[in-house]
């Protein structure tokens, strides 16, 4: 794509999944990428899969002086031309019942999620102004359809869904055109990690709140196991990112995987109780 030689992007959250994918993938089609990090190792590592357009950047999106540095780092490179591109990536997932998660899980879980994007957009929306650039949001099929024992990650992607929507009508002025991507299962460490995170909670938690939820976390855990199982390839991802950054008409959301699709269509043409019920039945919840 020689037409994008010179196009610039910033992806927060590339060390590893689909932020490292979109990274690599950018990189390939001729883009300069600056490559959010929060450890440079990470970065280094990335670095060696992909050309010397890609510039790996320490970004912590819950830390201001992180997020101004990496701002002042990515004008001094970029200079009047400002961006094309920036794809608010960075994210986590906090799970358990929304009876035992500790408000400061909540709080992280939020800081980084919902607060982080608005925090990074701020930032870099001069330079997207200048480079008449484009944003786009990693959701996920969770910002739809909320799944028990995922409150508090479903909660932050509903959220980013509502953010998606604002910055679309307020960027009109300046042709800044705004996405978000809603993935279902996509093969990432994200699995690994929350589910780690999970475990520890369970264990964390008095034991009469533990029995209380102990058949509904055993059946969303094997759920949880299918999917990551059933999981695709972040390339899809990838090419969601490309279009929303490339076309002339690009969509406001990309569901990305069958599993998406189907989850989206339920809520969308299913009666709350009966898509309950659904979901009930197939994830053998307690009821």
């Amino acid at each position: 794509m020689a037409e994008n030689e010179s196009a610039t992007v910033v992806i927060t959250g590339a060390s590893t999944g689909i932020g490292a994918a979109c990274a690599a993938g950018l990189d390939r089609l001729g883009w300069r990428v600056f490559a959010g990090v929060r450890r440079m190792e990470d970065g280094e590592q990335l670095r060696l899969r992909c050309s010397t357009r890609l510039t790996p950047v320490p970004l912590d999106v819950t830390d201001a002086h992180s997020i101004a540095a990496a701002t002042a780092f990515v004008q001094s490179s970029v200079g009047p031309a400002g961006l094309a591109g920036l794809v608010n990536n960075a994210g986590i997932a906090v799970a358990g019942p929304l009876e035992a998660v500790p408000l400061a899980g909540w709080r992280r879980q939020l800081e980084v999620n919902v607060l982080g994007p608005v925090a990074v957009t701020q930032t870099f929306l001069p330079l997207l102004r200048a480079g008449r650039g484009r944003i786009v949001n990693m959701g996920s099929i969770a910002g739809r359809a909320a799944m028990p024992l995922m409150g508090p990650y479903s909660a932050s992607k509903y959220a980013l869904e509502a953010i998606t929507d604002a910055l679309r009508l307020e960027l009109l002025p300046w042709g800044i055109r705004v996405a978000i991507i809603e993935p279902g299962a996509i093969a990432t460490p994200i699995w690994d990690k929350s589910g780690r995170d999970a475990a520890a909670l369970e264990a964390s938690v008095p034991p009469e709140t533990a029995r209380l939820y102990a058949d509904a976390a055993a059946s969303v855990r094997r759920a949880v196991d299918k999917a990551a199982r059933r999981a695709i390839a972040p390339d899809a991802v990838v090419e969601a990112v490309v279009h929303a950054l490339t076309a002339p008409r690009p969509k406001s959301r990309y569901l990305v995987g069958w599993d998406a699709k189907v989850r989206a269509l339920m809520a969308t043409l299913l009666p709350v109780r009966l898509a309950d019920k659904l979901l009930v039945a197939v994830l053998n919840l307690p009821h």
